[in-house]
C-alpha cells in the first residue's frame, strides 16, 4: 500500500507542476462544469425536448445521483484522506476546496457518472462525453485538490452506480 500512495503523490507532484505559477483559468473553468448544475440541465433538456427517452433518461440520473451522493459522503467521512492542499508542505492549490477530505473525487464520480447515463442513452456522444469526464477528472489533480487516486476511485463509483441504475430504469439499454 505504501508504495501505491508513493505512486500517487508523484504522480500528483508531476502533473501538479503543469500548471505551477500559470493562470489556471481553462482549468478551473473546466473543473466548474462539474459541479452539477449542467447535469440537471441537461436532465431538465432532455426531459422537456427529448420525447422518446428524454424523461427515463431524467429518471434514470436522479435514481443515480440519489444513490452516489450518500455513498460519496460515506466514503469519504469514513476513509478520511486528507488532501493534497492539507498536507503538503510549501503547497498551494490554486482553488479552495468544498469539503475536508479527498477520496473519492465528487466532481469525478459525478462526472463519469452523466458520461455513462448519456452514453448509455446516445452512444454517438459517448467519446465526447467520456472524455469531459476524464478532463474533469484531471482538473481536479491540475487544481491541486485531489490525487490521481481520488480520480480513479471517484470515475469507478460513477461507472457503478450509473450502471446500476440504467440496470434498474432502462434494462433495455444494458
Amino acid at each position: 500500500m505504501k508504495s501505491l500512495a508513493q505512486t500517487d503523490r508523484e504522480i500528483f507532484n508531476w502533473l501538479f507542476k503543469l500548471t505551477a505559477r500559470r493562470n489556471c483559468r481553462w482549468v478551473k473553468l473546466l473543473s466548474k462544469t462539474g459541479d452539477g448544475q449542467i447535469y440537471l440541465l441537461i436532465g431538465l433538456l432532455l426531459w422537456l425536448f427529448e420525447p422518446q427517452d428524454g424523461a427515463l433518461f431524467l429518471y434514470t440520473a436522479l435514481f443515480a445521483y440519489s444513490l452516489e451522493l450518500p455513498i460519496y459522503i460515506v466514503l469519504k467521512k469514513h476513509l478520511k484522506r486528507q488532501r493534497p492542499c492539507d498536507i503538503l508542505q510549501n503547497f498551494r492549490a490554486h482553488i479552495t476546496p468544498s469539503d475536508k477530505f479527498s477520496l473519492p473525487s465528487g466532481h469525478t464520480a459525478a462526472a463519469f457518472l452523466m458520461a455513462s447515463i448519456i452514453s448509455s442513452f446516445y452512444p454517438s456522444v459517448a467519446i465526447a462525453v467520456y472524455l469531459w469526464a476524464g478532463f474533469i477528472g484531471l482538473s481536479r489533480v491540475l487544481l491541486g485538490v485531489h490525487y490521481p487516486g481520488d480520480i480513479l476511485a471517484g470515475a469507478a463509483l460513477g461507472l457503478t452506480i450509473s450502471a446500476l441504475s440504467v440496470a434498474t430504469f432502462a434494462p433495455h439499454l444494458s
